[in-house]
């Protein structure tokens, strides 16, 4: 792997990909977490790692309890914390496994400068539960303690570890199924597919169903791509000359807003147009199906993996998924239906 192939693939000068994977000033952060996750798609973090990979079946899990801190980590964003109607429960899973094995806690914010483990004793931390998304250059740090490490809701290829998702794809598609079962055959995707592991996994499973029956694709860029990230000031603007009949949305929190937005110019839901979400966090707007995520079960199992992988460091890594049920609101159906 050379620096060459990095700069090419991103774009950027070699010197840019030097200062970027050297920790090094000169390079804007957000330059400089695409350098890192270009690094690692290549596999430039790979020949640094010393664990190897049992060929033996791992062994079962111990009876005898673990002492000492976890550590959660929550994402740098406003709406990834503990008040999060999606992230609390998570984290209250976490918390009450945490309890019944009789393990403290210790629970911090992603910085925005310093590296955020120089202030901790590294010795004195079990391991590490990280919630939602982390910015590749912290896990970069936290990949040099050499402490077992779980995700949450969150993958990146230059840093791996075990993880644990819903079952984002599956459930996706089951909601898709049961919506083009009922005759629905303009659809429209609202969400940045690019912003996180689980909004592309819904995407690619909404896709697929759409491709599998012979529905037309026709997206709007302007609300799947990274204009949708900042999904607030994209509605202010956007206009709509032809209303889909269903607007899947990548969470709930966007088919409420969405759902507001068409209210304000006049549009009814569910009469013009039905919205689905995912999540299953909103009960006072309209929206007609939605994926219920186990959410605390998700903080349960992370930790769960977590103190498996304190016990088996030398196994390979593993991802969860987490069985999903489909939320379908019939009152919020638009008529007529194929029944």
């Amino acid at each position: 792997m050379t620096i060459q192939e990095i700069a090419d693939l991103v774009g950027v000068s070699k010197f840019a990909v030097s200062r970027a994977l050297s920790s090094k000033p000169g390079v804007s952060a957000q330059t400089r977490e695409l350098i890192l996750k270009a690094a690692g798609q290549l596999g430039y973090f790979k020949n640094n790692e010393s664990r190897r990979v049992a060929d033996d079946p791992p062994p079962a899990p111990k009876d005898s309890k673990l002492a000492g801190t976890i550590v959660v980590l929550f994402p740098n964003i406003r709406y990834q914390n503990k008040d999060s109607v999606y992230w609390g429960p998570v984290f209250e899973g976490i918390t009450s496994r945490l309890n019944q094995e009789g393990m403290d806690i210790l629970t911090l914010t992603e910085p925005s400068g310093d590296p955020m483990f120089s202030v901790l004793n590294p010795e004195a931390i079990r391991g590490i539960i990280t919630i939602g998304t982390i910015s590749t250059q912290i896990l970069l740090d936290i990949g040099r303690l050499n402490i077992p490490v779980v995700m949450v809701d969150h993958v990146d290829p230059a840093f791996r570890c075990d993880t644990v998702f819903a079952d984002n794809f599956n459930g996706m598609r089951e909601m898709m199924l049961k919506l083009v079962s009922k005759g629905y055959r303009k659809y429209q995707f609202v969400g940045n597919i690019r912003y996180a592991q689980s909004f592309y996994e819904r995407w690619l499973a909404f896709k697929t169903v759409l491709e599998e029956y012979g529905i037309a694709l026709n997206q709007d860029p302007r609300l799947n791509g990274p204009d949708a990230d900042d999904i607030y000031k994209l509605f202010q603007k956007e206009t709509f000359d032809e209303l889909p009949e269903v607007f899947v949305c990548a969470n709930d929190s966007n088919a409420a807003f969405l759902i507001d937005e068409l209210r304000k110019r006049g549009l009814d839901v569910p009469q013009n147009c039905i919205v689905t979400g995912f999540d299953n966090t909103n009960e006072t707007h309209p929206i007609f199906a939605t994926v219920n995520v186990k959410k605390e079960w998700l903080g349960m199992r992370a930790v769960d993996q977590l103190l498996w992988r304190i016990m088996n460091r030398d196994y390979a890594f593993e991802r969860k998924l987490i069985h999903v049920d489909i939320v379908v609101r019939s009152e919020y159906a638009r008529l007529p239906l194929t029944e």
